[in-house]
């Protein structure tokens, strides 16, 4: 670690700069995406080296082989590397996928943000209610209109001029 004129290092907390691109996550996808960009590109010069080294393997022959001996023979190189180039694909899809789900997290967190909110203007409203009185219509000024069919007690018998429920 380089340290300034005074013994001082450059900084204090080495981990400040991934501390701040956690936080953002515009700036974590993009330091994923460089990091995938490295893995693929690790990822294509190794399939290179694997077609290279099966060729090679699988080519060299010593006397008195048998048939499918020298693939035998280059079976581990083989397995081995393909299980690397397996893991490097888990690593670019992991990567990819951490990206995403750290742009859902901010989006998850505006929704809990927004929904907390609400949720709380509806309780509010809810304990201190306004009241707000009816308007008052011509016929409810004091005397009832006699066409209204409800003013009056009734029988069961005289229902012909109301409507069912």
């Amino acid at each position: 670690m380089s340290t300034e004129d005074n013994g001082q290092p450059f900084f204090d907390d080495p981990n400040a700069a991934l501390r701040e691109i956690a936080q953002n996550p515009a700036a974590y996808a993009h330091y994923l995406a460089d990091f995938n960009r490295v893995v693929l590109d690790m990822q294509a010069k190794l399939e290179i080296l694997q077609r290279e080294a099966r060729v090679h393997c699988r080519g060299t022959r010593v006397e008195g082989d048998k048939w499918g001996q020298a693939f035998l023979r280059s079976f581990p190189v083989e397995s081995s590397l393909n299980d690397v180039l397996k893991n490097l694909k888990n690593v670019t899809a992991g990567l990819e996928k951490s990206a995403h789900k750290r742009h859902a997290h901010d989006e998850k967190v505006k929704e809990v943000k927004n929904s907390r909110k609400e949720k709380a203007q509806i309780k509010a409203r809810k304990n201190n209610p306004t009241l707000q009185a009816a308007p008052e219509t011509p016929d409810q000024r004091g005397t009832q209109s006699p066409n209204s069919g409800y003013g009056a007690p009734t029988s069961i018998y005289n229902l012909d001029r109301r409507e069912s429920a």
